[in-house]
């Protein structure tokens, strides 16, 4: 996976070097115990780190970006449909 995008706030974020899953476990887990800072990247080039307050129901994107745009992708509540990235 090449990166993770992060739509939050009306703004855009990233996460590099995680797998899906473990990013999504990391917000379930965090969500499960009231509030969780989640640790991003902001910003293009010069990247920042910056850190999302998450606290249940806020909305929050999490955008899966391929490092091979012809990988497929599996739909996570529906496993058999398989969509294109």
């Amino acid at each position: 996976m090449k990166r993770i995008d992060i739509q939050y706030g009306g703004d855009h974020y990233s996460v590099g070097g995680r797998q899906l899953e473990d990013l999504q476990q990391e917000i379930e887990t965090g969500l499960a115990s009231g509030v969780h800072w989640l640790a991003v990247n902001d910003g293009e080039g010069n990247r920042r780190q910056a850190f999302l307050l998450l606290t249940p129901g806020v909305p929050l994107t999490v955008i899966p970006i391929p490092s091979d745009p012809s990988e497929n992708g599996v739909d996570k509540w529906n496993p058999d449909d398989v969509y294109e990235t």
